[in-house]
């Protein structure tokens, strides 16, 4: 059976989301954002977006979530607007019972591209021929949630987080497997 696993790009005017069951080849279930308009009250789009989350988690049953970290950045509403964002997808998912995986952008881009620095259309492009897409999802939002669940699908075996990843028919994993393996090592020799 496969695994199946929502991955959440936090966002306060989209937040977007993807679903893939995680077998041997990936496949896509779900993707979209959930959107929000700047003029609505703050209190009002954090209610949307868990509104439309939480659509999407009761209609797919997600068996883990992935999240991406809130990372610092100049632009302290985009982080606050991130953050809050970010609580709602945490608490549901300790709600829920559901396991939670955290990634920050630079492991999801090395898990999915094999490059830590990879910009968006790289990781596009790849979340495209993981997923055998005949596009790229639009927006980038949609992108970015397939990158983390499926970087999520690699990292958890059958909802144990830190389990390893399933590997292809043969028995090998596939090079974006390994590049994710080889980052983890990495990450680990530097603390």
């Amino acid at each position: 059976m496969a695994l199946r696993v929502l991955g959440v790009d936090p966002g306060l005017t989209r937040c977007g989301y993807g679903v893939i069951d995680a077998d041997r080849a990936p496949k896509l279930v779900r993707v979209g954002v959930v959107r929000t308009p700047a003029d609505l009250e703050h209190g009002q789009r954090l209610v949307r977006i868990l509104a439309g989350l939480r659509e999407v988690i009761d209609e797919t049953k997600p068996d883990a979530l992935a999240l991406e970290r809130v990372f610092a950045n100049n632009q302290l509403n985009t982080v606050m607007g991130v953050a809050q964002v970010s609580g709602l997808v945490i608490h549901e998912a300790a709600s829920r019972g559901l396991p939670l995986e955290l990634f920050t952008p630079s492991e999801v881009k090395n898990a999915i591209t094999g490059y830590g620095g990879a910009d968006k259309p790289q990781v596009g492009e790849m979340v495209r021929r993981i997923l055998r897409l005949e596009a790229v999802p639009k927006p980038a939002d949609a992108a970015d949630a397939l990158a983390l669940a499926i970087a999520a699908s690699w990292r958890t075996a059958r909802g144990i987080p830190g389990a390893a990843a399933p590997r292809a028919a043969s028995g090998a994993l596939t090079p974006a497997q390994q590049a994710w393996l080889n980052a983890e090592k990495a990450t680990r020799k530097q603390f």
